[in-house]
């Protein structure tokens, strides 16, 4: 999907955290997206697509500090897992890459294909469930995902299907929520210096009408191992200063704790 904006906290209000969270995470966030959040990203679609130099987050991380794309990336046919308006997929383009990407709301993508028309570059974007994309095995060599799968899909669902997806030596690149973040948010309000929820069993953030999934580092990294991943990275965002405040996280919480991050790994091959 996208990087959760400030307007999302107004419907954070009653939540909580479970286990099992509803039957349909997929459609539910299907509907949260068509029928309230695509309007969010339409007017900050073009700003994205415009930039010369990706930038990653809440906190616009540049490219040139973090290197989440690979060296090798022209050619490299790609999957963003995910995509919103896809400006992520755009990015690639520019850098010579073949992107394809994928996402639930048809809103969102239509956005996508609007910025495709005025910015002059096309790739495939596909209406589907990053849980189940339709591509054969071995089709990709990165796989990539900006608070799209790696926050509104199933870990235990998506990431397996990464890497169905990638050839062997292929990667994958996505950042997310830090679990210190979702173990201090509450239900309502920003993020706090307490600790609002257990650690052990964290999986799912339910907001009422959409879901989000923040695993546990070490739950995370079991996970990528049993999927034939090799952990290269794991690099916890610090704001910058000056920087703004979001409703969900001020900027003086995130430059002493990270409240997103940032996975590399390759599939072993």
């Amino acid at each position: 999907m996208e990087i959760p904006l400030p307007e999302q906290q107004h419907f954070r209000s009653n939540a909580s955290m479970t286990h099992d969270g509803p039957a349909d995470h997929a459609e539910q966030n299907r509907r949260f997206w068509d029928d309230q959040a695509a309007a969010w990203h339409g007017p900050l679609a073009r700003d994205h697509w415009a930039q010369v130099e990706p930038s990653w987050g809440l906190w616009a991380t540049p490219e040139s500090q973090v290197s989440l794309l690979p060296d090798d990336i022209e050619g490299m046919r790609t999957v963003e897992l995910g995509c919103g308006t896809a400006y992520v997929s755009a990015w690639l383009a520019r850098a010579g890459a073949h992107p394809v990407g994928i996402d639930v709301s048809e809103k969102q993508l239509a956005t996508a294909r609007a910025m495709q028309a005025e910015f002059g570059i096309d790739f495939p974007l596909v209406l589907g469930d990053a849980e189940k994309v339709p591509y054969e095995d071995n089709t990709f060599g990165l796989a990539i995902s900006e608070y799209g799968a790696s926050l509104w899909c199933d870990p235990y669902q998506w990431i397996p299907e990464a890497a169905r997806l990638l050839v062997p030596g292929g990667r994958l690149v996505f950042s997310r929520y830090s679990p210190l973040f979702a173990l201090c948010v509450p239900s309502e309000g920003p993020v706090s210096t307490t600790l609002s929820r257990t650690q052990f069993g964290l999986t799912q953030l339910n907001w009422g009408d959409h879901v989000e999934f923040v695993l546990p580092h070490g739950e995370m990294l079991r996970l990528l191992r049993a999927c034939g991943f090799v952990v290269e990275d794991l690099i916890e965002i610090q704001a910058p200063q000056p920087a703004r405040d979001y409703p969900e996280v001020s900027a003086d919480w995130a430059q002493q704790w990270p409240s997103e991050e940032i996975w590399k790994a390759r599939l072993a091959g």
